[in-house]
């Protein structure tokens, strides 16, 4: 064999074992990403009529009160189930290195949603002012949670 086929035989082998060897280190699982960005969507949604409502823009109903505290809280239980090692990048994803690197306070903000969306919905407010001090609880979470655990693109 010439020394010009085996040093390209020997490039080509090397290439090809550091891509396989770098594959894992780049994987990337866009399915949990799209996944919690799609929960984020929906919770935004709720967020965004329950706002509506505590500023007025909208007529207060226990009944819509109850079923934006509900949207938020079941994907409150859902969202922590979305945040695999392998999608900490990708897919534009917002999510931030502190999630992984602080994953007990990631836990702990989390529970506090769950917990205070299910306060929310157990209090079932029927008027505006009880609906607006729920709320707020509730949204508290969402700002103090964006500012530790979101890398925000916009």
């Amino acid at each position: 064999m010439s020394d010009m086929r085996s040093l390209t035989l020997i490039s080509a082998l090397t290439l090809g074992c550091a891509t396989l060897v770098a594959l894992p280190a780049i994987a990337q699982n866009l399915d949990a990403i799209e996944k919690r960005q799609e929960l984020m969507k929906e919770n935004g949604k709720a967020a965004k009529a329950g706002g509506a409502m505590a500023k007025g823009e909208t007529e207060f109903s226990a009944e819509k009160a109850n079923e934006v505290f509900t949207a938020m809280h079941e994907i409150a239980m859902d969202f922590g189930n979305h945040f695999p090692e392998d999608s900490k990048t990708g897919g534009k994803t917002e999510a931030a290195p502190a999630i992984w690197e602080k994953p007990d306070a990631f836990q702990a903000a989390l529970v506090k949603y769950q917990k205070d969306t299910q306060a929310a919905i157990d209090a079932a407010p029927q008027d505006l002012a009880s609906f607006r001090q729920q709320f707020g609880m509730v949204a508290q979470n969402c700002k103090s949670c964006h500012e530790e655990f979101r890398i925000d693109k916009d």
